[in-house]
């Protein structure tokens, strides 16, 4: 298991701009010149002898205190009422497998794969992720989307009891990838070049439990990304046991996108679910939230 530490976050739409960090600069420099005034017009010679002869401990917990309220003002408002209280949980029989273990397996269902950058899963994890997971690039396994989504859903249906109740509803009208998504796949791409099978620091869905799709979409961090159901779909073939009681967290696959009239409306996700039937793929509302249910995601970090 992948031992967590601070690792270096790689954000997805870019570091901030000059403009904007001069911006940031000016406002927050106001904002504490304002707090700062206030207080010391509040305090008399002796109490403001107290304070400068904690000097030190009082700028660490200032400085402290305004990271905390910048920080929690990078989180969006939209949609905050689609969030349901949660404590669903993986199968007790889940654990994650090694790199190598994952690789071979998927070398199993997929043996024209090639290389791949195993040594990464031995590094520390990211903030957020539980694990590191191999999946392979979908571009080398079909040359669409949405047909190498098909190929993992039909190599599923070979491995266990499995309904697809999308079959033939899977083309590009129909389902897609969020903008995020594709755009932090871009990036594991230049940094895993050459590479079949990436190496992905991702959880799944105990992060973002009890949050709706399109929630989970605009409360992500800054490094983070939807896994989609291609990605997930391979994380079933090498590890079917997240999946395999009635009582696990499901999972939306917010990373995707799904139009149900295949008219541009995309405002479905696809998921999967497990019941006394066996493992399900299916589609439903994004806006909707339930504490059966949550988003799996995946984090970037600098190499």
């Amino acid at each position: 298991m992948a031992t967590t530490s601070l690792v270096t976050p790689l954000n997805i739409t870019g570091n901030t701009t000059s403009d904007q960090q001069e911006m940031l600069r000016k406002f927050l420099g106001e904002a504490v010149a304002s707090a700062s005034k206030s207080a010391i017009e509040k305090l008399d010679r002796q109490s403001a002898q107290l304070v400068l002869d904690k000097h030190a401990r009082l700028k660490a917990e200032f400085t402290q205190s305004v990271i905390e309220i910048v920080q929690r003002h990078t989180i969006s408002d939209r949609y905050k009422d689609e969030e349901t209280p949660s404590n669903r949980e993986y199968p007790a029989t889940y654990r994650a497998r090694p790199i190598e273990a994952q690789v071979s397996a998927l070398r199993k269902h997929f043996p024209s794969l090639g290389s791949c950058m195993e040594r990464l899963g031995r590094r520390p994890l990211p903030e957020g992720a539980e694990e590191w997971f191999a999946i392979p690039r979908w571009q080398a396994l079909a040359p669409t989307y949405s047909e190498a989504v098909e190929l993992v859903l039909e190599t599923l249906g070979q491995q266990r009891k499995f309904a697809n109740r999308l079959k033939d509803k899977l083309s590009a009208p129909y389902l897609r990838q969020t903008e995020r998504t594709d755009r932090a796949l871009a990036i594991l791409s230049e940094q895993q070049p050459r590479n079949d099978i990436q190496v992905i620091a991702a959880q799944l869905g105990r992060f973002h439990r009890g949050c709706s799709a399109r929630r989970t979409r605009v409360i992500m961090l800054g490094n983070e990304f939807g896994l989609g159901a291609f990605a997930f779909g391979c994380i079933l073939l090498t590890h079917p046991e997240r999946l395999s009681t009635g009582d696990a967290l499901m999972v939306d696959c917010g990373g995707d996108e799904y139009s149900l009239g295949a008219d541009g409306i995309f405002d479905r996700v696809p998921l999967f679910e497990y019941d006394l039937s066996g493992l399900e793929f299916s589609v439903f509302y994004n806006d909707r939230s339930r504490n059966l249910w949550g988003s799996p995601s995946g984090f970037l970090f600098q190499m």
